[in-house]
């Protein structure tokens, strides 16, 4: 085991999900300096205050040459890849949140760059540290499902968190919420590569008010056969069960396994409020002194392969491929048929 060398950290974005990230680099005694940049001044001087951090920018390239490595968490999502571009370059370890950009060209170029330079390059697949999901790579590492054969996951969000998202920008359900569970099934069926993608949308509530469609379901034939389907959807009334709720299967020749990850096993009512399902966002949530969620055990990992020099799960290899299919999705819903890969860079 290679010997821990404490880093100087850099957290690019702290609103919802990088104060998340910055609260669990502060505390890792791994992370030697922490520093924050964000463009809304009002916000990052104050999770740096709460965080202790060395310093904080509203302009992230004047942080590059005070740190090792970043996490990028800023929005929208039109700003990953400058960023990550600029980090990148400077030789600097990144975990990048997804998606790792808008084009194949953009995703090549970070790919490039990282090598150019030796710099890790992370994307944020956060469910990969969902012990449910992380079980099922388990099961199927270990042979005991079989030949992977096919899989199925349906992911949906509260109407709340669907608006927060889409406000954000002009990424749909399939970019921006079923790229979560694109990514799963690839990473169970190892090896596996996409060669056509079909999908369907449905219009509803979310067209009018941000031009995006309610739900998408895709369908993905990879290149031995094997195919999975996953559906998304962000328009469910606020008591639906929870603010993202899951439910999969992954079927092998062998076995097959079956995940609830619904958030129905914690119920809180109010008078006021009415039924809340607390804890069920997909990122997780700070349960007093402890947090209850996959991001922590995400960043952490990210860490730990930066200060003991370890390869990181999620590649920008393997998001590339992911961020792939999601654009194969979204332009086989506009053309009304299957989509073959590879597609063009641009």
């Amino acid at each position: 085991m290679a010997a821990a060398k404490p880093f100087r950290m850099g957290v690019i974005g702290t609103g919802w999900i990088g104060r998340r990230r910055a609260l669990t680099c502060a505390s890792h005694a791994l992370v030697s300096e922490l520093h924050l940049a964000d463009v809304r001044a009002e916000v990052v001087e104050e999770v740096a205050a709460v965080t202790g951090a060395a310093s904080w920018e509203t302009d992230y390239r004047r942080l590059l040459d005070r740190v090792d490595a970043v996490i990028v968490s800023s929005a929208p999502e039109t700003t990953h890849y400058p960023i990550a571009r600029d980090c990148l370059a400077a030789g600097k370890h990144t975990l990048l949140e997804k998606p790792m950009a808008l084009k194949l060209s953009e995703a090549d170029d970070l790919l490039a760059r990282a090598r150019e330079t030796g710099a890790r390059l992370a994307v944020g697949y956060t469910q990969r540290f969902n012990p449910r999901f992380a079980y099922v790579k388990e099961c199927v590492a270990e042979g005991r499902l079989g030949r992977p054969l096919t899989a199925l996951v349906s992911r949906h969000l509260t109407r709340m968190l669907g608006e927060k998202i889409a406000g954000r920008g002009e990424l749909g359900p399939a970019q921006m919420e079923a790229t979560h569970d694109i990514d799963l099934v690839l990473w169970w069926m190892e090896g596996a590569r996409p060669v056509r993608v079909y999908a369907q949308s449905v219009d509803g509530v979310m067209r009018a008010r941000h031009g995006l469609p309610d739900c998408t379901w895709i369908v993905v034939t990879n290149h031995d056969g094997t195919a999975f389907t996953v559906g998304a959807n962000w328009n469910l009334p606020l008591e639906a069960p929870g603010f993202s709720s899951t439910v999969a299967e992954f079927v092998g020749t062998e076995g097959a396994i079956f995940i609830d990850d619904s958030h129905r096993d914690l119920l809180l009512s109010t008078v006021r409020e009415g039924l809340t399902r607390p804890l069920s966002t997909m990122p997780g949530e700070q349960v007093g002194h402890v947090y209850r969620g996959p991001m922590e055990a995400e960043t952490l990992h990210f860490i730990e392969a930066v200060a003991r020099d370890r390869p990181v799960l999620v590649t920008g290899e393997q998001a590339r491929m992911v961020m792939e299919v999601t654009l194969a999705a979204d332009l086989s819903a506009e053309l009304g048929r299957p989509v073959e890969l590879p597609l063009p860079p641009d």
